[in-house]
């Protein structure tokens, strides 16, 4: 297998993007657990907290992967819809969950009407698309006008010593520890090049504000390493559109 074929660049090529993710399918889950130190666990309680599904609640759940946040969704009553880029990962989660719908969708051209969602939620894979403007824009098309957005995403720590002891993580130890659980090794070097590549709290915040999303807001997790960003899409004033 090539180089390309395990990994994709920082220049997205859905293709590529799609690909990798295909290839790790079945031990992602367990490898994002390792990758992190397990603290997976607690930034997933804290995006559903954000989140806040209810019974009745519609609820977009974006590069879904194999469906391990969905299923929280759909146990606090949401009607979920798992949404995912990479047909590997939606055909595992379909086998593991088959009680959630789950749909392939490019999150730049969302298979979705208008105001389908009161809730759309993305985690760990806004980074991973091509065109992130436009991404954020469709998720706005999306939801219903007062609806919310929720992005959970690795970010920029905000203490310098602890910025400068992360980068040793992705560039040294990362790669060391995807050697033991992970079939595809590359996809965890371009893990950490794109972490280092994306931008930060604010310039998220901006992009945000940029796609029409309102009261934009976000929470830094360990340290910064992950933040929940939240925003509303607003509603439009009598007379508009």
């Amino acid at each position: 297998m090539s180089r390309s074929a395990l990994r994709a660049s920082l220049a997205k090529d859905p293709r590529e993007v799609a690909g990798m993710f295909d290839a790790v399918a079945r031990r992602y889950d367990l490898s994002n657990d390792v990758m992190s130190l397990f603290q997976v666990h607690m930034w997933r309680r804290v995006t559903r907290a954000a989140v806040a599904a209810r019974p009745g609640t519609r609820v977009l759940d974006l590069a879904a992967g194999t469906g391990t946040s969905s299923v929280e969704y759909a146990a606090d009553g949401a009607e979920v819809v798992a949404c995912d880029f990479s047909t590997g990962m939606v055909a595992e989660g379909k086998r593991r969950h088959p009680e959630i719908a789950f749909v392939a969708g490019d999150a730049t051209a969302l298979p979705f009407a208008d105001g389908s969602f009161d809730v759309v939620t993305i985690s760990y894979g806004l980074r991973n698309v091509q065109d992130t403007a436009r991404a954020l824009s469709e998720m706005r098309r999306v939801t219903v006008p007062g609806g919310r957005i929720v992005i959970a995403e690795f970010s920029t720590p905000t203490w310098p010593a602890f910025r400068h002891l992360y980068r040793f993580y992705l560039g040294s130890a990362l790669p060391a520890a995807a050697r033991l659980v992970s079939s595809n090794t590359e996809a965890y070097d371009y893990l950490g090049e794109s972490i280092l590549a994306w931008p930060d709290q604010q310039k998220l915040a901006g992009l945000m504000q940029q796609a029409g999303w309102r009261g934009v807001g976000y929470k830094n997790l360990s340290g910064g390493i992950v933040a929940v960003h939240r925003a509303t899409r607003p509603v439009p004033a009598q007379g508009e559109q």
